[in-house]
């Protein structure tokens, strides 16, 4: 079943938030992107310009638009300070919840789509449930979680989506991997025997909507992968095979990661500007392992994830090859 909509969506000029307005929109959902006035109107669909730091421009789109559900999707995966993470990922959700208040609205469903570091780490032999105590280790994960706890103090319906590392075609984080193994580099960061879960954003994207219209959904939390927890390594070795090249493997010592790290972090307090290399990042980089199981969204709303890691990998690749980004 799709939403009846209109829908609000933030993020639609991201990744994530890009590929579900699209899967909205094949299903003839109307979408209403939120933009900040400076950005540009997206592509597809109808967007609205807002402020996230003044309510009443939501409560103002909310009005007019009446939607049935809130897909947020925005958020900062980097930033300097926690401050930064928190007017990024928590801010935001605040202030949607303020102009859902004020418009008097009653939404059918608010989607949250959080993080797995908002749980924390896990352990190698043991992957998170849903059961499991919150245990954030850093700004990134500590901002979701307080997203996350802000709209469940609410009395708005919700559903809350926590991914493992989401890649596929378009996707920017996970890009660095396929460049590095097409430039003939397989380079690990101390994390080549450390576990994680990761899901194709197709599949992330099908359980946003299924758990956004089912009623079982409402007011729970799920955690999103593939459901097969795998190593750095392995996954880098796929990564490779779909480059179809011969590479030279590097294993850069835990020392220098931590002085990359140093120096990443230096460099932002300099100038303002967030960077991946910095000790927050190195701080999840030491983890033994991001892992967590799907057997809830699976009992609970039939979810199967269609592309599996030796489907996906390739199709990134190849995404990025046809796209130029290679």
């Amino acid at each position: 079943m799709n939403p009846s909509g209109p829908v609000i969506l933030t993020g639609a000029s991201g990744f994530i938030g890009g590929r579900l307005r699209d899967a909205l929109l094949e299903r003839g959902v109307d979408v209403v992107a939120l933009r900040r006035a400076s950005s540009p109107e997206p592509p597809r669909g109808r967007s609205a310009p807002v402020d996230y730091a003044d309510p009443s421009t939501l409560e103002a789109v909310i009005r007019a638009e009446r939607p049935s559900h809130i897909f947020h999707v925005a958020g900062a995966t980097k930033g300097v300070s926690y401050d930064d993470f928190a007017r990024a990922n928590v801010m935001p959700t605040r202030s949607l919840l303020e102009g859902l208040q004020a418009a008097e609205h009653a939404l059918e469903r608010f989607v949250l789509v959080s993080s797995l570091a908002a749980w924390g780490p896990s352990s190698p032999d043991r992957p998170h449930r849903e059961e499991d105590p919150a245990q954030p280790v850093e700004h990134y994960g500590r901002s979701k979680l307080e997203a996350e706890e802000v709209l469940v103090a609410s009395d708005v319906p919700y559903t809350i989506l926590r991914p493992g590392g989401v890649y596929g075609p378009g996707d920017v984080d996970y890009f660095n991997l396929f460049k590095t193994a097409h430039g003939g580099f397989n380079v690990f960061l101390g994390n080549r025997a450390r576990w994680m879960s990761v899901v194709f954003v197709d599949d992330l994207v099908d359980l946003t909507l299924m758990a956004s219209t089912a009623e079982r959904a409402q007011n729970q939390a799920y955690f999103v992968t593939d459901g097969a927890p795998v190593t750095w390594e392995a996954f880098q070795e796929l990564v490779v095979e779909a480059a179809g090249r011969k590479v030279r493997d590097i294993d850069l010592p835990g020392f220098l990661v931590d002085v990359a790290a140093f120096g990443g972090e230096l460099v932002s307090r300099l100038d303002g500007k967030p960077r991946l290399a910095n000790r927050q990042k190195n701080t999840m980089n030491k983890q033994s392992a991001w892992t967590a199981g799907i057997d809830r969204a699976q009992a609970e709303l039939g979810f199967s994830p269609a592309v599996s890691q030796a489907e996906g990998v390739p199709l990134t690749m190849a995404w990025y090859r046809e796209h130029g980004w290679l």
